[in-house]
């Protein structure tokens, strides 16, 4: 995209994005050694859902939802299974719908009540979707436009025929958003970023977006990744500096918490075909000589958000592939990006 369209981006909301390769980053297809488990390093407690009837042929959903400090966070629902699985992924985000009662405490749906997915039409050799709203996608709060870009864009391109969107509303195609009027005259997908972070210091003409996986809880303390992309100083090593900022961690103001301790070392990281070998010092481990198993799979979901969904990931300590979690999950292979995050069990 070019710079004059990042300039009508942030004059409209503050921010300006920064071009990086467009991808779909939830393809989870090819799964060498998945890693599903939720976070361990919090206890994980049930959180407070309406009983639901009994799903007969269950299947994962992931819909991005809006958290109590007002993050897009990704949230995956067990639903029954069946066709038009994108369509019933962006109703189960319109307030007052299906998602009514299944979402974590503290998260709110962000299309607006009463919105109606009038159909998706996906052009496969554009990899485009193409989502139509009935009118009332046009009544939200303005604090809320650039989220529900956010949760709409992310929700759709997380299916693997699908890199961008472009959003219609009673089949016409707009041109900006009718409340806060952000440019849409050309389909959006993930180099968008999401809950985008710029640190003081970071001119916006030099710098690279990384996105980065950070914990949070809820107040019922479901414990759930946060995906964040921060602009740093421009670098062409991007899994470097993607391991570094996890170190660095989140910004303390926004009430988020480190996935990696500050102690934590990284010795190297290096690319071989599809395999990111991230090499840490053994400070990284607890005094079980086990590494806490929310920042290895922080390490995965953040690597393999920026480099590629077919990429796997080798974890090392002190170049020693015989690195355990203390979920017990093994690192000693390269394992994948895992099928679902932040699942909701009920």
């Amino acid at each position: 995209m070019k710079q004059d369209k990042w300039i009508r981006w942030a004059a409209v909301t503050g921010l300006v994005m920064v071009v990086t390769t467009g991808c779909s980053l939830l393809d989870t297809k090819e799964q060498s050694q998945p890693i599903d488990q939720p976070p361990s390093g919090i206890e994980a407690k049930t959180t407070s859902v309406q009983p639901s009837a009994e799903i007969a042929n269950p299947m994962q959903l992931t819909v991005y939802a809006k958290d109590e400090r007002g993050f897009v966070a990704p949230i995956s629902l067990q639903v029954e299974k069946t066709e038009g699985t994108a369509k019933k992924a962006l109703e189960y985000m319109v307030e007052g719908g299906p998602s009514e009662g299944r979402l974590p405490a503290g998260f709110s749906a962000l299309l607006p009540k009463g919105t109606e997915v009038k159909g998706i039409n996906i052009i496969k050799d554009q990899k485009l979707a193409v989502v139509d709203f009935s009118k009332a996608f046009n009544d939200y709060n303005l604090q809320d436009e650039r989220k529900i870009l956010e949760a709409v864009t992310w929700t759709v391109t997380g299916f693997p025929t699908v890199d961008k969107v472009q959003i219609r509303v009673e089949g016409t195609a707009i041109k900006e958003m009718p409340v806060g009027g952000t440019p849409l005259d050309e389909p959006l997908s993930r180099t968008m970023g999401i809950n985008i972070e710029k640190p003081d210091g970071v001119e916006y003409g030099q710098t690279t977006p990384v996105t980065l996986y950070f914990l949070s809880q809820n107040q019922e303390e479901y414990p759930y990744y946060v995906p964040v992309t921060r602009l740093i100083k421009r670098t062409d090593q991007i899994s470097e500096a993607v391991v570094q900022q996890l170190i660095a961690g989140p910004d303390q103001s926004k009430g988020l918490e480190a996935v990696l301790n500050a102690g934590s070392e990284l010795l190297g990281v290096s690319q071989s075909s599809d395999v990111i070998t991230v090499n840490f010092s053994d400070k990284v481990l607890g005094p079980d000589a086990k590494a806490p198993a929310e920042a290895l799979k922080a390490v995965v979901l953040s690597i393999t958000e920026n480099a590629g969904t077919g990429t796997k990931v080798q974890i090392l300590v002190n170049g020693d592939a015989k690195v355990n979690g203390t979920d017990n999950q093994s690192y000693a292979k390269p394992v994948s990006r895992p099928s679902t995050v932040n699942p909701n069990k009920l």
